[in-house]
Parts: structure tokens; sequence; C-alpha cells
């Protein structure tokens, strides 16, 4: 059964807090906060029984009060759950923050149970209660968002210009493929990713003395073909244009390739600008300009030291 509060304390919680051990300026103050607010203790309780058949009985394990005073511990320390566990047990002033006393402090995995079942109205009220707070101390007007701008790495290869004209002429020929397929007879679209990737592979094995000369060519080879491929791939849109298939799939089908193709298609132009412009007219583009991948083209680069 999950409690509100506590069981009845034990001679060892008794002792314990007949120690007049006191928190620090903090923690006392986020403490009088959430008692001053105990129907957020209800709300958590109810978010641990959602769901059970039987909430009156079976093992106890974590009551309200302790979830969200650990909940509310690990988001201003900033611990993982495998600490903030080490630090309840090892802490006496975090014992008494967050209930447990002289008890058994769970497992990790525990806490991760709990939180997990925490519904986001009830973290959104904790988090009203805590801005409502600072409001009234003068410690923010409320009127400001902070968010975490930590970046994540993408999953892509080295941005190369080679590479992204080579991923451009394949993605566009594979689903042009895909979209004849589903058209009526009478439309043809020609295959190049062969010469596309035998070019792209000559840039790649150029040593520094052959990129000298054989650079600019190379790359304005791949770029013309790469441009010819984009605009086979819009006329093959064009052609599906009001064209059903042989079933209703069929027809859904026509319509969502569609789309993709020519989702690919104003990619493949910003790399074929990119790649003119850095290459053949020997522009230094700026990184907003760029595009570092056509599968993750949200994908902006982060210089190391720099804002």
């Amino acid at each position: 059964m999950r409690d509100t509060e506590a069981p009845q304390p034990s001679f060892a919680d008794a002792e314990l807090q007949g120690q007049g051990i006191t928190l620090d300026g903090t923690l006392q103050a986020v403490s009088d906060l959430l008692d001053k607010h105990g129907e957020l203790v209800e709300r958590v309780r109810q978010d641990l029984v959602r769901g059970l058949k039987n909430p009156e009985t079976g093992r106890g394990g974590l009551n309200a009060q302790q979830v969200l005073r650990s909940f509310t511990l690990k988001s201003i320390k900033n611990w993982d759950l495998r600490e903030l566990r080490e630090r309840i047990t090892d802490g006496i002033t975090l014992r008494i923050f967050t209930t447990f006393f002289a008890r058994r402090v769970p497992k990790h995995d525990a806490f991760n149970r709990s939180f997990n079942r925490l519904t986001p109205p009830t973290v959104q009220a904790v988090n009203e209660i805590v801005v409502r707070a600072a409001v009234d101390l003068c410690v923010e007007d409320g009127k400001k968002l902070r968010v975490d701008t930590t970046v994540v790495e993408t999953d892509i290869h080295f941005p190369t210009d080679s590479t992204l004209l080579w991923d451009s002429v394949r993605v566009i020929t594979r689903t042009a493929k895909r979209l004849v397929k589903k058209l009526p007879g009478g439309v043809h679209f020609s295959n190049h990713t062969r010469q596309a990737r035998r070019r792209m592979q000559e840039l790649q094995r150029l040593t520094p003395r052959q990129r000298h000369d054989q650079q600019v060519p190379k790359y304005r080879k791949l770029i013309k073909l790469t441009g010819r491929v984009v605009q086979a791939a819009r006329q093959v849109i064009e052609n599906s244009k009001g064209m059903c298939g042989a079933d209703a799939q069929s027809t859904v089908l026509i319509e969502a390739f569609s789309k993709q193709l020519e989702h690919y298609c104003s990619l493949a132009d910003r790399v074929i600008d990119q790649a003119r412009r850095r290459v053949l007219e020997g522009e230094q583009v700026p990184n907003e300009d760029k595009i570092f991948s056509i599968f993750e083209p949200h994908t902006d680069c982060i210089k190391r030291g720099k804002a």
C-alpha cells in the first residue's frame, strides 16, 4: 500500500530526529515550501497508485512524501539516480530532508520506477509552485523561461561537398524509382548513381598535389550531374500530378513519394549551391548557409571555443 506519509517512526528514527541536526538554508527553505503545499503530496500519491488494481494491498514501497522530496532533491542537485541513492544513504541531513531518517534507502531502480509514475500535470504543478515562490521573493519575474541548450551530436558522416552531392543523387534516384513504379506506364527516370559514385570516389582519392589541378574540374562534373538528376526528378514530380494508381493505396503512395522527392530536391539545391560557391567560385560560405546532411538537415556546426 502506498502511503502519503511515512509510517510510525521507529526508536532509531526518534533518536535521529532528537539529535538537533538542522538542514542548510536551501534545503530548509525547500522543505518549508513543500510542507506549505501539502496538496502536492496527495497528487504524487494518486500518481503512484494510478492503474493499480488493489492499491490498498501489496508492498508499500516509497511513500508519496519520500518520492516528492527525492524527486525535488534530484532536480536541485542534478544527480543521476545512482548518485541520488548514495548521497541520501550517506548523508544525515539528506535522510532527514527526504524523510527516510534511519530507514533503509532503496536501490536506484526503485527511485526510477516511482519517478516514472509521476504524470506531467504533477510535475507542472511543482514547477508552478516554485515559480510563484520565486516571484513572491522577487528572485524571478516569471516572464522568461530558461531552457537547456546542451547540444547533441547527430549521427552523420563527415560532411564534404562531394559526399553530400553523392547522397543527394542516390537518395533522389531511389525515391524517384519508387515513385515511377507506382505510376502508370510511360514515365522514365535515368539512373546515374554509378557515375555519381565514381566522381565522388575520384574526389575522395585525390592527393594534395592532384587537388590543385583536378579538384575544380571534377567538382564541376559532379555538380552538373547532380543538377541534371534534380531536374529529371522534378519532371517526374510534374508528370505524377493528377495521376492515380492501380488502387487507393497506390494513389496515397504516389502523393507521399512526390512530397518526399520534392523535399530531397530542395535539399539538393542547397547542396549544389554551397558546393558551387565554395569550390567553383572560391567563396567562404558561412555556416548558417550550409547544409551538413540531407538526412539530418537540422544539424549545425558547433566550433569549439566559439559562442
